[in-house]
């Protein structure tokens, strides 16, 4: 039916094991149409596979799956999403991180709802035109939502593939071989629930430390397993350490309990989010610039956080005003209405730490 790889079994083979095997041990998550109920004539809602997607890029399905439940009773249609407030959405979406991804997010709901009348285009290249969809989400939603016969790849595919043609070479230089094998092995029948599998077995048993080879459905088509070295792959090229910024972030209470808070400009780390006001973030010590001309008190502490391509170390100045006060730049936002879990969690540590050292307290 087709030609055999160098590891010594066609390319339907890995297809024809991993189905029966996804139709008993499927995962149950909450945008997921799972094997009885699409056999059963079910079919995926292409807004949930999209919004689960986007939601799971960077992040976990345990993160995920709360903010999945709230979105989608409170905005169950791209329609409705397209319809939300900005800063409603990044209020719920606060916590997730890679904030990027709610702009995104809300771009192309409106293009979806605008654009293609609440519906959403079922080819990879047609997906791949609306904003924050790149090739990975684009096949991803081609082959879950529209079963069509994209490869889709992640870093469970990835790992699967590496394990399965024993590929040394490191990632990301092995990326284009491993797509080449995810485009041979890609099925016509069945594309969507083909591709879910080999996610499903990247997470449960050819994880990222300690395979559980034994039982996986694919143990006899495996090069890495029977060289030995499948707890080795992939390999990867070692990451360059990570730099260290520094900032200050500025609190600011008001006698009646108010908060200063200002919007981050749209471009850039937390862009669009509300936070505290706050110097630049450099490897260089900050240069102070307080949003007040009020008397500050440094209580010594510091929020320590990590982003993707650098450590940020943020020293707390807190500010307790007249209710008359009139800061610089920002706005307060009276105590009864803040939340503090709408912030994003580095704006979130840093009102933490400050509890209990205010200047008055």
């Amino acid at each position: 039916m087709s030609q055999g790889f160098s590891g010594g079994f066609s390319d339907d083979a890995p297809a024809a094991a991993l189905l029966p095997w996804y139709d008993r041990h499927a995962r149950a998550l909450p945008w997921r149409v799972g094997p009885d109920a699409l056999a059963a004539g079910e079919r995926p809602d292409p807004y949930r596979v999209w919004l689960s997607e986007i939601m799971l890029q960077q992040t976990t399905v345990a993160a995920v799956r709360d903010y999945f439940h709230r979105f989608t009773a409170r905005w169950p249609t791209v329609t409705a999403l397209a319809e939300a407030e900005d800063a409603e959405v990044m209020a719920e979406w606060a916590g997730l991180g890679y904030y990027a991804r709610a702009r995104n997010l809300l771009k192309c709901a409106r293009v979806v709802a605008g654009d293609h009348g609440g519906i959403f285009p079922d080819t990879e290249d047609g997906l791949r035109d609306l904003p924050g969809i790149g090739p990975y989400t684009a096949a991803a939603i081609a082959a879950i939502a529209f079963d069509r016969p994209a490869a889709v790849m992640d870093g469970n595919v990835e790992r699967v593939l590496s394990r399965l043609f024993a590929v040394e070479t490191p990632l990301p230089a092995s990326k284009p071989e491993l797509r080449a094998l995810a485009e041979r092995l890609t099925p016509n029948t069945r594309p969507g629930c083909y591709a879910q599998a080999v996610m499903d077995l990247g997470a449960t048993i050819c994880t990222p430390k300690s395979p559980a080879c034994g039982i996986c459905p694919v143990m006899s088509l495996c090069a890495a397993r029977r060289t030995g070295i499948a707890a080795d792959l992939p390999r990867k090229t070692p990451k360059k350490p990570k730099p260290t910024r520094l900032g200050i972030a500025y609190l600011v209470r008001r006698e009646d309990g108010a908060v200063l808070l200002e919007t981050r400009p749209d471009k850039g780390l937390l862009g669009g989010m509300l936070g505290w006001p706050g110097t630049d973030w450099a490897e260089d010590t900050p240069q102070d610039a307080p949003p007040m001309d009020v008397p500050w008190h440094d209580p010594g502490l510091e929020v320590r956080h990590t982003f993707t391509h650098f450590h940020l170390r943020l020293a707390l100045r807190l500010a307790h005003v007249p209710t008359d006060a009139t800061p610089d730049r920002g706005e307060f936002h009276p105590r009864a209405t803040f939340r503090p879990a709408s912030l994003p969690t580095v704006m979130r540590k840093a009102w933490d730490l400050a509890q209990g050292a205010w200047p008055e307290d």
